[in-house]
């Protein structure tokens, strides 16, 4: 069956994209906007802007792959797609981040989870950051366009059984669960959402509004790193670009410009241009919803490679206590693929070669520890190499440890109520344990220590915080910079703490309500996403 390729397709129609392997990058550039990223936030903001009327220009430091490229295998994609070959860690190591570097960012490789920004989460945010038009209702008809433009919603499939194990245990005790939202059109119910879609059935950006807006004359700039903004008087006059493989340099002068890079290149770009900081806010508040896994025997095949990678999810552990106590977490399934569950769980040699043995019968949740509500949760600082690339310092302290010792001990019950065989905590001196109350016991005595305790995540949020007030963000509740009136951040880094759920949905739908202020005040024409 021949599966159409929309990128391949656009390029030979003469989209208007340059850098890496598409020609060479012009030595200057003029635009209305422009937008250094192109995966939530900036595909968004440039389809808005585009229709519009405005002319986008986007700067883009990963590669331009399509559904020809994704063939499934762990060992092409993570070198090809994601940040550091997939292996970006924190200054001490002891947290992987999985993040995209390619175009469509990171909604190329995620899992299509979709969730709307919870209510407790805008509440804190307007109560102690002064976002006071931040609440659901605000919210709701942003949200709607994104969930209509990119086709999110319920996923009818039945569960694969590495989702429907999370549901059968925490039914079995008591525990609410529910399904996940997904942004898919005909899903192909693979499970390789994170190797990127080979049939196009992940509503990325890379199939949607980057499409569009290179149908209506955008140009895209890629394997080209967004180096520094140059300023006068309050205002970004230039954005100094150069090939990230011995290309060109391109200076981009442009009325407005937007920040999407993500999470940590959104910071750093930031902090090479020394823009101005007067509170202390840049790169910091740095959020990652920590997440620690818990992988289970069972006696029946799982192969929780096969179908969609998450579907059912439990907020019980969000819900029971409020969002500024103890740190609660969200449970779901992760997909499980041979190169990363390897390179995660502990053990080495004979032991491991003996839980690589019994994968087809491996089952594995996870808890995304929600960061940011409490004081003792401060989040990560963005900071700079000597060589100018972002790095990120998160310290895994005791407030983060508890949530990630009560967590192993939930997803444990859970996967022992589901029946479960044995119950490995992901944690360097864990060892499979035949019943939860010997499970039990072990956890409680096991030392909770950054780099014993396994902690991924892929969820970067913050660093350029969003705030009413000054003094307490980098910019400003519209979107735009405190300090650099030209300036605007549109992605998850302009999240006050971290969202308390997979966070794509909440940067589709703010950005979608950002760039829609941005088009009126730069006298564009009405502009909806859908």
């Amino acid at each position: 069956m021949r599966i159409q390729d929309p990128i391949r397709e656009g390029l030979a129609r003469g989209w208007k994209v340059a850098g890496g392997g598409h020609g060479a990058v012009p030595p200057t550039l003029q635009c209305d906007v422009a937008i250094v990223g192109s995966g939530a936030g900036a595909g968004v903001t440039a389809e808005i802007l585009t229709k519009a009327g405005l002319q986008v220009v986007l700067v883009e430091e990963g590669p331009l792959r399509s559904s020809s490229d994704f063939h499934q295998r762990e060992s092409q994609a993570y070198p090809a797609l994601y940040q550091e070959s997939a292996a970006r860690k924190t200054r001490d190591k002891a947290i992987t981040i999985l993040q995209g570097r390619c175009v469509g960012g990171s909604t190329t490789v995620n899992w299509t989870s979709s969730f709307r920004t919870p209510e407790p989460t805008l509440a804190h945010w307007r109560a102690q950051f002064g976002l006071d038009d931040f609440g659901s209702a605000d919210l709701a008809p942003y949200f709607e366009q994104a969930e209509r433009r990119l086709s999110i919603g319920p996923w009818l499939m039945p569960p694969n059984e590495n989702n429907d194990l999370l549901r059968r245990g925490a039914s079995n005790l008591g525990i609410a669960s529910a399904a996940i939202a997904r942004n898919v059109q005909g899903c192909w119910n693979l499970g390789s959402c994170g190797m990127g879609c080979p049939t196009n059935a992940k509503q990325s950006m890379l199939v949607t509004t980057l499409p569009w807006a290179l149908d209506h004359g955008a140009t895209l700039l890629v394997e080209t790193l967004a180096e520094r903004f140059e300023f006068a008087n309050g205002r970004v006059t230039s954005l100094q670009c150069a090939g990230t493989a011995g290309g060109g340099r391109v200076t981009i002068r442009a009325r407005h410009y937007v920040l999407a890079g993500g999470a940590i290149n959104s910071p750093a770009v930031l902090l090479r241009s020394q823009a101005p900081d007067p509170h202390g806010r840049l790169g910091r508040r740095t959020f990652l919803h920590p997440v620690v896994m818990s992988a289970a025997i069972l006696g029946h095949k799982v192969e929780g490679w096969q179908g969609a990678p998450q579907s059912i999810y439990s907020d019980h552990f969000l819900d029971t206590q409020p969002p500024d106590g103890p740190i609660g977490y969200k449970l779901e399934a992760p997909p499980l693929h041979p190169v990363i569950f390897a390179s995660t769980v502990p053990g080495h040699g004979r032991s491991q070669a003996d839980l690589l043995r019994q994968f087809p019968h491996t089952h594995v949740l996870l808890a995304l520890l929600r960061d940011g509500f409490h004081p003792a949760s401060t989040g990560g600082r963005v900071g700079l190499r000597p060589d100018g690339s972002p790095e990120l310092d998160y310290p895994l302290n005791d407030f983060i440890l508890d949530g990630a010792r009560r967590a192993f001990l939930s997803m444990a019950q859970i996967q022992f109520a589901a029946g479960a065989r044995q119950v490995l905590p992901v944690h360097e001196l864990a060892q499979p344990y035949a019943s939860w109350p010997q499970a039990r016991a072990a956890v409680q005595s096991l030392p909770m220590e950054p780099l014993l305790a396994k902690v991924v995540s892929a969820h970067v949020m913050g660093g350029c915080g969003m705030a009413g007030r000054e003094a307490l963000g980098v910019v400003q509740p519209d979107g735009t910079h405190w300090q650099i009136a030209n300036l605007s951040v549109h992605d998850g880094s302009v999240f006050p703490t971290s969202i308390g759920a997979n966070p794509q949905l909440s940067v589709y739908g703010i950005a979608n309500r950002l760039a829609q202020g941005l088009a009126r005040r730069l006298g564009g024409r009405p502009a909806v996403l859908a």
